[in-house]
């Protein structure tokens, strides 16, 4: 995986914490779900990369 990717994946996530935890303060339960969803889309993404990683190895 390359850098790149891993960076996006990390700032896809931390975004999806900071819209759960707006969510959460604001009591938006559509934003904290956006933010739960940012969140299991960047692990999503990670995986799949691992799992590239994986077979180039």
């Amino acid at each position: 995986m390359g850098l790149a990717d891993k960076a996006k994946n990390t700032a896809e996530d931390l975004k999806g914490k900071a819209k759960e935890a707006l969510g959460d303060a604001k009591n938006d339960d559509q934003l904290k779900a956006e933010g739960k969803a940012d969140q299991t889309k960047a692990s999503t993404k990670q995986a799949g990369e691992n799992v590239k990683d994986a077979f180039k190895g």
